[in-house]
């Protein structure tokens, strides 16, 4: 498939992307209300002998203080 245009004009016919322009500030914003998580895993090896083996899970996510009447 070949796209003379942009990419994300292409995206937004197919429906798969909002036809409006999305700030960067305001995906993160959408992103980070519902929560992110980023996992991998990092082996470090030698002669195909692993030595270090360290998996990680990150979550990323915003909180907001109430900041009501206490």
């Amino acid at each position: 498939m070949t796209v003379d245009g942009p990419r994300g004009a292409a995206l937004a016919e197919q429906g798969r992307l909002p036809a409006e322009r999305v700030a960067l500030v305001d995906l993160l914003d959408r992103l980070l209300a519902g929560g992110v998580v980023v996992s991998g895993d990092l082996v470090l090896s030698i002669a195909d002998i692993d030595l270090v083996r360290i998996s990680l899970r990150v979550l990323i996510m915003s909180v907001r203080e109430d900041l009501g009447e206490a």
